[in-house]
């Protein structure tokens, strides 16, 4: 039997998740009380119960003793097996999607949202430690999550927690702030400036077909590729669960939009971490 435990922070993804798990063809159970964890993993140890996999929601919001889950932890792994999905998010975001729901985060009784944020982050933080995966949904799409539980729980593919985010933007409106990696791609000539691709972006395939007309383009993608090659590997081990690759030209239109875009497609089957693709400022 295939077990798991999702948990993560409030406004993590973790619902989602488990509406994704359950489509999936698990046996979903959530918010269940922590006193009746282990002995509804017991039930489930029991033959031929018919259940062959089970995903259990736990958040702050179960009861008053979420306390206790990490010693719990402990000592269940001692009799089972089963995996932890740990779902988070960066504070901004979290903020965010709180406000757009107006829901009341559960840790913030005084109102102040980002301190019930903090707080629940320090409670969670030895799970999250814990956890077998960790999936980082600041900058995901409902549909990019469901790729990335695809990819453990129904294709049973290795899996390391690294999500790698690669963003095409504007140096005008500012460099993203959650950038871990910044390239300046203004070294190239500006479609702007060309007859019938000033309105176009780097979506378009005449755009593409400029940019990477020029060989400084594609010597600077295989250098790129051959430094993240070696990068990424080693933030995996050192546990790193995010990394922002911010590829910048003047508006965010042309040259970023295209070199990032090629990017992405040199990435996408070079390893077992997540990859998305952003285009921050295009029309």
């Amino acid at each position: 039997m295939r077990f798991v435990i999702v948990t993560g922070m409030s406004g993590g993804g973790k619902s989602t998740a488990m509406k994704m798990l359950e489509d999936a063809g698990f046996y979903c159970a959530d918010n269940m009380p922590v006193s009746l964890i282990e002995k509804f993993m017991e039930l489930l140890a029991m033959p031929d119960n018919g259940i062959r996999k089970v995903a259990l929601g736990l958040d702050v919001r179960a009861d008053q003793s979420f306390e206790e889950v990490p010693r719990l932890i402990a000592r269940l792994r001692d009799t089972y097996s089963f995996e932890i999905l740990f779902l988070e998010a960066s504070d901004n975001v979290l903020l965010k999607r709180y406000k757009e729901t107006r829901r009341i985060h559960p840790l913030s009784t005084d109102g102040d949202l980002m301190s019930g944020i903090r707080r629940e982050r320090i409670l969670l933080g030895s799970i999250r430690t814990e956890a077998d995966y960790v999936i980082d949904t600041t900058n995901l799409l409902t549909r990019e999550l469901k790729a990335e539980l695809d990819k453990i729980f129904v294709n049973d593919r290795a899996y390391n927690s690294l999500m790698v985010n690669v963003m095409s933007f504007g140096f005008k409106y500012g460099i993203p702030q959650d950038a871990d990696l910044v390239f300046d791609v203004r070294f190239l000539p500006n479609p702007f400036y060309i007859e019938g691709l000033k309105q176009k972006t780097g979506l378009d395939r005449e755009v593409q077909d400029y940019v990477m007309g020029f060989d400084e383009a594609h010597v600077f993608l295989d250098k790129l590729v051959d430094m993240l090659s070696f990068l990424i590997p080693n933030y995996i081990n050192e546990g790193k669960y995010q990394l922002v690759i911010a590829i910048g030209c003047t508006g965010g239109q042309h040259r970023s939009v295209t070199l990032a875009g090629e990017l992405y497609n040199r990435l996408k089957d070079k390893g077992d971490y997540g990859l998305t693709l952003r285009h921050r400022d295009t029309k």
